[in-house]
């Protein structure tokens, strides 16, 4: 994982994965050091990654306020049940549903959770946090926020785009990809993450992007994508075309028969 600031008050806990036939799929966190300091997810669900221990080369664990949950799939609350034992007087910033959906693994402490919907805004001492639905979204429960004080959105799985190396995943910006290059990594993410943006009507799909072009942020900030600096309006562009891009189709079992076989002539034994 690689640490590093964006603007002021912002940290980038920054990992990714290599996924084959994609790219590398950029898995950030934030920490947001407010006056009651913010965590925006908790990184990856895999052993090999110790979330509380580079959050607290940012902030002192015990210190945490809030951890704003934008949504429970895997590669967001890999630390969270272990940031909650060192921070005890945090609480998670999720929905109705989303608390639902971490219930069925393990259950957040009821006196843990704080439910907020998209609309709904939360005071962090210095700042508030204005929460709202991303126009491209992979699971029920995902809220975003907008900071007033700093102009950073927070935009969850919305805008990502896998990367051409870790090092770019994880170090680099979004503005090191020509603008060619990034709207292919974007409109390729759209359609894995969100495939459901092909079946809507087009003209309701694009009007959802006017809040956000209304919002005019100075920096996006999202799970799968390095900081994007002064490209929003670039990137509502990319998304408004997502309707029309061509649908991800994966491998099927043939070419993963394929895959194996090749292991094997190679004399290598899959793990």
């Amino acid at each position: 994982m690689d640490t590093h600031k964006v603007g002021s008050d912002t940290t980038v806990i920054a990992d990714s994965l290599d996924v084959p036939g994609v790219g590398h799929l950029p898995v950030n966190a934030y920490v947001l050091t407010a006056a009651e300091p913010v965590v925006v997810d908790t990184g990856l669900s895999v052993e090999d990654r110790d979330f509380v221990a580079a959050l607290g080369g940012v902030v002192e664990p015990a210190d945490v306020r809030w951890i704003w949950l934008t949504h429970p799939d895997r590669d967001h609350t890999g630390g969270i049940f272990d940031l909650l034992d060192a921070a005890p007087r945090a609480r998670v910033v999720t929905t109705f549903i989303g608390f639902g959906i971490m219930s069925t693994e393990r259950a957040l402490p009821m006196d843990r959770v704080y439910f907020l919907n998209p609309g709904q805004s939360l005071d962090v001492g210095d700042r508030t946090l204005h929460g709202f639905r991303p126009p491209l979204y992979d699971n029920p429960a995902t809220v975003g926020f907008y900071d007033d004080r700093t102009r950073i959105c927070f935009s969850s799985d919305c805008f990502g785009g896998p990367m051409p190396s870790a090092e770019l995943a994880e170090s680099g910006h979004a503005s090191d990809l020509k603008p060619e290059e990034l709207r292919r990594a974007q409109l390729l993410w759209a359609t894995i993450d969100s495939p459901w943006v092909q079946l809507v009507d087009p003209g309701r799909y694009r009007a959802s992007l006017e809040p956000l072009r209304a919002m005019n942020p100075e920096i996006v900030l999202c799970t799968h994508l390095p900081p994007a600096v002064r490209m929003t309006d670039r990137m509502l562009e990319t998304l408004a075309a997502a309707p029309d891009a061509n649908p991800f189709v994966g491998p099927d079992q043939a070419a993963l028969e394929q895959l194996l076989a090749s292991f094997e002539r190679g004399g290598l034994t899959p793990a």
